[in-house]
């Protein structure tokens, strides 16, 4: 992927800056100055700035060594093993209510664990 910055220049002064679009000008180009004697010499330049992408982006695992290669599985394990499901826990007495407690033998015993 390339990237392709348009600037435009009025005198030393940069007045617009575009990304992926033509820069706006100042409107002091030839083509709108329409009296001859202010159309000898323009103060206004354009640049463009054009950065290079990288053609291939395909990696072989087999093309880094072997510390390389042990740094990726460690990176890649850590990252996933939080998120793998926990085993899902069997609770044998979740249908059965508890026992209605008619005394409270406890209190009425006056044991208590301390």
């Amino acid at each position: 992927m390339s990237v392709t910055f348009e600037k435009h220049f009025c005198g030393d002064v940069l007045v617009d800056v575009a990304v992926f679009t033509g820069a706006d000008n100042c409107g002091m180009d030839e083509s709108e100055i329409t009296n001859t004697e202010f159309a000898k010499k323009s103060c206004c330049k354009d640049e463009i700035d054009v950065v290079e992408g990288q053609d291939e982006l395909l990696k072989s695992f087999n093309d880094f060594n072997i510390e390389q290669q042990h740094f990726i599985i460690s990176l890649v394990y850590s990252y996933l093993n939080p998120f793998e499901g926990a085993p899902k826990k069997i609770v044998p007495h979740k249908d059965y209510s508890p026992p209605n407690l008619v005394r409270n033998i406890l209190v009425l015993d006056q044991v208590f664990l301390i």
